[in-house]
């Protein structure tokens, strides 16, 4: 088998064994493609790649300047490629085993205030008729819900025909969790289901999406939700380069912890599976966390 089917054989492995996400499956694919494309130029290939080539690679990742997060992902790919190699019997070695991790820093998360986040809303409903109350319905939905872009935009009708209370969602690794509908997002929903026919496709009237859109896929794409949502903080008075639908999500989450909530059921709402990952917030909430501290604690001296 080449190197080419190593991959393949690799990919069909994460997702049928570990359930990897399509999105993960593709990063993973560019990845080692980018690797398979620097071996060429040194007459190897993945299949052949000896240590000192591997290194060379990652040398020249570095080199082009990449995000720390990029650089470990690629190597990550490659590491991974490489142990499952090993372990199918194809190599007798891992030529990524000396390959040192890059020191990957953790940026803390773009942070809305809560009014900020009311105007965005405020603008994104403003727009003219039924552009409005979609792009408000998105927009309540993720902030009140903490869904990730390509949870919101693989909404079926079906999981909000009955005003639900909450949502179950299917996350990464088919995984599945509850997400909150406070009262504006579910008026939001209404008010949209009213006109949502205006957005279907020619012919398509049974189109399954929430989202539905006469593009391509017959759903609105992350993408062009990412646009309208710059358009809509423009219109708020907010810098469209600190917003996007992702920075919704760390909004939901920080907003959260001010309250006053507890960071296992904040892990939960986001369908973290490491509590690690959740905890970045704390850092963001810090003001709210140390009063909590402060006022509840027994041994806090008293004001």
């Amino acid at each position: 088998m080449s190197g080419g089917g190593w991959v393949e054989a690799f990919l069909e492995m994460m997702a049928v064994e570990r359930a990897s996400a399509r999105n993960t499956l593709t990063a993973y694919g560019k990845d080692l493609a980018d690797a398979q494309g620097f071996l060429a130029g040194l007459g190897r290939d993945l299949a052949g790649a000896s240590a000192e080539d591997i290194e060379s690679y990652f040398a020249a990742v570095s080199d082009r300047g990449l995000s720390p997060a990029t650089a470990a992902r690629r190597r990550a790919a490659v590491r991974q490629f490489y142990r499952f190699v090993l372990g199918e019997g194809w190599r007798g070695d891992d030529p990524s085993r000396r390959v040192e991790a890059p020191k990957k820093g953790r940026p803390l998360p773009k942070v809305l205030s809560r009014a900020e986040v009311d105007a965005i809303i405020a603008a994104a409903s403003a727009r003219d008729g039924v552009q409005g109350l979609r792009l408000g319905c998105m927009v309540e939905l993720a902030y009140a819900s903490g869904l990730r872009i390509s949870e919101l935009t693989a909404l079926p009708l079906a999981v909000l025909a009955r005003d639900p209370a909450y949502l179950i969602v299917k996350g990464k690794g088919g995984k599945e969790r509850l997400a909150p509908l406070n009262h504006a997002a579910r008026t939001a929903v209404k008010a949209y289901l009213e006109v949502r026919k205006a957005f279907l496709p020619k012919g398509d009237a049974a189109n399954p999406w929430l989202f539905a859109s006469r593009g391509k896929g017959g759903r609105l794409t992350p993408r062009r939700f990412g646009q309208l949502l710059d358009e809509a903080a423009a219109a708020a008075g907010v810098d469209p380069a600190r917003v996007s639908p992702h920075v919704l999500r760390h909004a939901f989450a920080t907003h959260l912890l001010e309250g006053g909530a507890d960071l296992r059921v904040v892990q939960k709402l986001l369908g973290h599976a490491d509590i690690a990952t959740t905890q970045i917030y704390t850092h963001v909430a810090g003001d709210r966390l140390a009063e909590v501290v402060a006022s509840k604690h027994p041994l806090a001296k008293k004001g």
